[in-house]
C-alpha cells in the first residue's frame, strides 16, 4: 500500500499555492489573514487531492481539476469557520479559531469570502484544459454540495436533546454534512478528467461511501483511541450527549443496560466514571464493534466502485485512500 499521507502531500503544495494566489487580492488585510489563516494552519488536504487523483484515475491530467479541487478546500474551511462559530469552539487545527482570533464578524466575512470565491475559482479554470460545459457541470456539483452542507448541518442541530434520532436519520445526517462535500470532490476531479457520465456517477458514489466511513470513523475513534493522539477527551460525544451512531445503536441493544445508557447521555454534568461506564455498556452490548463494521463495510463497497476504472497509479491510489480512512487515528 502507498503512503496516502505522503501522497497528500505531494498534491498539496500546488494546492495551497492556488488558494494563496486566489486570496492575495482580498482587501482589508484582517479580512485576507482571517480567510487564508487555516488553510495556513495545515490539513490532511484530503478533499482537494481527491479532486486531482480522480482527475488522473479517469484519464486526464491532476490540472485540469487543480482550481476545481481547490475551491472543495475554500467550501470546506468556510464551513469550518461557521460551524466553529455556531458551536462555539476555541481550537481548530491546534490553533485558537478564527472567530476566537479576530471576532465573530470578520469570521463570518471571512467565510463567506470563501464561499464566493470558490464559484470564481472554477469559473476562472483554464478554458485550455476545460471546457465551458466541464466549468458549469463543476459549479453545479459544488453548488448541491453547499445546499447539502446546510441541510446536513440543520440535521444536526435538530437532533440536540432528542434521544430517538434513527440510524436512517443519522446517516442521512452525516452524508450531507461531511459525506457530500468528499462525493463533489471525487464528481469534480471526474468531470475536469473528462470522464463519462457513467464514471462520473460512479466517482461521486466513491466519494458519498468513504465520506460516510470518515464520519463513523470519527465516532469509533471518539471512544476507540486514547486523549494524546485525538487531541481530545475520550468519549466526549458521550458527554456532549451526542446521538452519533454507537449511541443509536447501543440503546437498541444494550438491552437491561439501555436505560442507564440513556440516563448518562441526557445528563449535561457527566463524570468521568459515567462516561467510562457507557463505553463499557456500549463495548459489551457490540455498539463500537457495530459502528467500526459500519465504516468497514462502506470502505469495501467504495472500492468495488473504482472497479469501473481502468487499472493505474492513481487508481490504485484512491484504493489506499478508502483503507486510509479507517486507518487513520485522528
Amino acid at each position: 500500500m502507498s503512503d496516502v499521507k505522503e501522497i497528500l502531500g505531494s498534491y498539496s503544495s500546488d494546492i495551497i499555492g492556488t488558494i494563496e494566489d486566489e486570496l492575495d487580492v482580498i482587501t482589508p488585510n484582517n479580512l485576507q489573514e482571517a480567510s487564508i489563516y487555516l488553510t495556513k494552519a495545515g490539513g490532511k488536504m484530503l478533499r482537494p487531492a481527491l479532486s486531482l487523483i480522480t482527475a488522473e484515475a479517469v484519464g486526464g491530467q491532476k490540472e485540469n481539476a487543480l482550481k476545481a479541487g481547490s475551491a472543495i478546500e475554500l467550501i470546506h474551511t468556510f464551513s469550518l469557520i461557521h460551524d466553529d462559530i455556531m458551536d462555539d469552539d476555541d481550537m481548530r487545527r491546534g490553533m485558537p479559531s478564527v472567530h476566537k482570533v479576530w471576532g465573530e464578524d470578520v469570521a463570518i466575512l471571512a467565510g463567506d469570502t470563501l464561499f464566493s470565491k470558490a464559484f470564481e475559482i472554477i469559473i476562472n479554470s483554464d478554458k485550455e484544459l476545460t471546457s465551458h460545459a466541464q466549468i458549469n457541470n463543476a459549479l453545479a456539483a459544488v453548488a448541491d454540495a453547499c445546499v447539502k452542507i446546510c441541510e446536513g448541518q440543520a440535521l444536526d442541530m435538530g437532533f440536540e436533546n432528542r434521544f430517538d434520532v434513527t440510524e436512517d436519520e443519522y446517516m442521512e445526517m452525516i452524508f450531507k454534512k461531511t459525506g457530500a462535500l468528499i462525493a463533489a470532490a471525487t464528481k469534480v476531479g471526474a468531470i475536469m478528467g473528462g470522464a463519462s457520465d457513467e464514471v462520473i456517477d460512479a466517482m461521486y458514489e466513491y466519494g458519498r461511501l468513504i465520506g460516510l466511513a470518515f464520519q463513523i470513523q470519527d465516532d469509533y475513534l471518539d471512544l476507540a483511541s486514547d486523549e494524546e493522539t485525538l487531541g481530545k477527551p475520550i468519549g466526549s460525544d458521550i458527554g456532549k450527549g451526542k446521538m452519533t451512531i454507537i449511541a443509536i445503536n447501543g440503546l437498541s441493544s444494550a438491552g437491561d443496560d439501555s436505560e442507564k445508557l440513556l440516563e448518562i447521555l441526557k445528563d449535561e454534568n457527566n463524570s468521568q466514571a459515567d462516561i467510562d461506564l457507557a463505553i463499557e455498556i456500549l463495548t459489551k452490548c457490540g455498539a463500537i464493534e457495530y459502528a467500526r463494521n459500519l465504516a468497514q463495510d462502506s470502505v469495501d463497497q467504495a472500492k468495488e466502485v473504482l472497479e469501473i476504472l481502468p487499472d493505474s497509479s492513481s487508481k490504485q491510489v484512491l484504493s489506499d485512500i478508502a483503507d486510509f480512512v479507517l486507518e487513520r487515528h485522528s
